[in-house]
């Protein structure tokens, strides 16, 4: 018998716990998503799973395909919008519509689910989480024998800085007019 433990010859002896990256949980949930629908897990949908989360608001599909074009990585714009509708059915992103004209994405995996305030006329839109919402919310699956899971709630209306652009021309807001910059205070 020697001295000391007995380790077994094929298992590398670390000293230390390796520091886990933050992705490494989403990565997992990403991949058995992919083993059950029999997809692989290639470089494009981890450099876009990468990206993705890296996104700390509401983002554009084709916004996301410039950003990884402009970072030198080479992806179609198909890739993008598929492996964006895989994130989807895995739970890692939800897709948000806020017209029919534009949709955005937003990872909502570890995350609190954040609702929205949007403009009418500026097409301005603010997120913002209410504890009293998902109480409402709550209560009002209990009377209906619901188990919430997740929820969207949009708030269509004017913005002070729509107001105060109607009250100066005297015109009456009558809806988006094109997209504005999306904000993303919480």
């Amino acid at each position: 018998m020697s001295p000391g433990p007995h380790i077994l010859p094929n298992i590398p002896r670390i000293s230390a716990q390796p520091q886990s990256r933050p992705y490494e949980p989403v990565c997992a949930i990403f991949r058995q998503y992919l083993r059950g629908q029999r997809l692989k897990f290639t470089p494009e949908r981890a450099m876009i799973l990468d990206a993705v989360l890296r996104k700390t608001a509401l983002f554009e599909a084709e916004q996301l395909a410039v950003d990884l074009r402009q970072l030198g990585h080479r992806v179609s714009r198909a890739t993008v919008y598929r492996t964006l509708a895989h994130l989807q059915d895995a739970g890692i992103l939800k897709q948000v519509f806020f017209d029919n004209k534009q949709s955005y994405y937003d990872v909502i995996v570890g995350k609190q689910a954040y609702d929205y305030l949007i403009c009418v006329t500026t097409g301005n839109v603010i997120e913002f989480s209410s504890d009293k919402l998902r109480k409402l919310r709550d209560e009002i699956c209990r009377e209906h024998g619901f188990e919430p899971i997740s929820h969207q709630f949009h708030i269509f209306g004017l913005s002070p800085q729509a107001k105060t652009e109607v009250a100066g021309s005297g015109a009456k807001a009558t809806g988006a007019s094109g997209r504005a910059p999306i904000n993303t205070s919480r």
